[in-house]
């Protein structure tokens, strides 16, 4: 694309009117100084109070400026994906709308971008303006996303990031991931992954858009991106597995149940039927079990040959030749 500009600059928003005009003079005064090409996309996810008229406005006096609207809330990860999707900025940039991210940072970020050869810079808040009530489930969360996925960054929902646009165009993004985008950029292939610390803004208009409810489902969206960047490819390794497994100990339980009632009944021992023992059930269910699990595994290779062979729907970094 031959107008494809340095930077594009993704805000998603949820009811932020106040801090839109403020933002949004703050990025163009950094984006003048420095001299940069430019779009600035607004993605409203679905606010009910004047934000997309604020928005409006904006695009009306600055041409970089773009503007995308949701029926209703879909929450913050459809609206990055949304925004991914529609920038063509070499470099993209992610800021929250609450002007607790600072547009100072731009510079460095894009610096670390095309110059130090990062894939993908996150922002790393040392010293936060938040309550104790999203700081501590946050420091938690973050523990266990490094030892899940091996990404060492201190603050990986930091909502000021960078990124080359190849990453952001790999990213198919559902539930609350907007947590996690290091990990999918990462297991999508993209390795160079640093931190850069930022500054960070005590909240000067509105209220925390931040639950109790967020944390849990974006624990839970970690561990189904670690589920599926491991067995999506090979379902059978997963479900074979545990099902073979099972399949064995019960079948390994009945058999010692009917040798000792065999043995008993040679030696003229006491004896009961192999049914009266309740290991006889459990060693029954762990047979069914096992091949209930082994047909999950195997019916999950047949939908991802298929799959495959339909969509082809792998990352080619590169192409030579006609």
């Amino acid at each position: 694309m031959t107008d494809k500009r340095q930077l594009s600059i993704v805000i998603p928003l949820y009811n932020e009117e106040e801090s839109l005009p403020e933002l949004h003079d703050w990025i163009v005064r950094v984006m003048t100084e420095q001299g940069y090409s430019y779009e600035i996309l607004f993605v409203d996810d679905g606010s009910t109070d004047r934000s997309w008229e604020v928005v409006t406005r904006l695009s009306e006096r600055n041409p970089q400026v773009r503007g995308i609207r949701f029926t209703r809330n879909y929450g913050k990860t459809a609206a990055l994906q949304t925004g991914f999707q529609a920038t063509n900025g070499q470099v993209v940039i992610t800021l929250d709308a609450d002007l607790q991210d600072s547009p100072d940072e731009i510079p460095e970020l894009y610096r670390m971008i095309t110059v130090d050869g990062y894939d993908l810079v996150s922002g790393w808040k040392q010293k936060r303006y938040d309550p104790l009530t999203k700081t501590v489930p946050t420091k938690f969360f973050n523990a266990v996303s490094r030892w899940v996925s091996g990404v060492y960054l201190h603050d990986f929902n930091s909502g000021i990031k960078a990124y080359r646009q190849a990453v952001v165009k790999s990213m198919n993004l559902y539930g609350e991931m907007h947590r996690n985008l290091p990990i999918v950029a990462k297991w999508n292939g993209f390795h160079k992954i640093g931190e850069k610390v930022v500054q960070h803004q005590a909240r000067k208009y509105g209220t925390t858009k931040f639950g109790l409810n967020r944390f849990i489902n974006g624990f839970l969206d970690l561990l189904v991106i670690a589920f599926v960047h491991k067995f999506s490819r090979r379902p059978m390794h997963l479900f074979g597995s545990f099902g073979t497994l099972s399949f064995f100990i019960g079948t390994v339980i009945t058999i010692y149940l009917i040798s000792e009632k065999l043995y008993n009944i040679a030696n003229r021992l006491k004896y009961r039927n192999v049914t009266d023992n309740p290991l006889f059930f459990l060693a029954l269910v762990a047979i069914i079990l096992g091949v209930q699990l082994f047909l999950a595994g195997f019916l999950g290779e047949m939908l991802v040959r298929q799959s495959a062979n339909k969509t082809g729907d792998y990352l080619i970094a590169d192409q030579v030749g006609g």
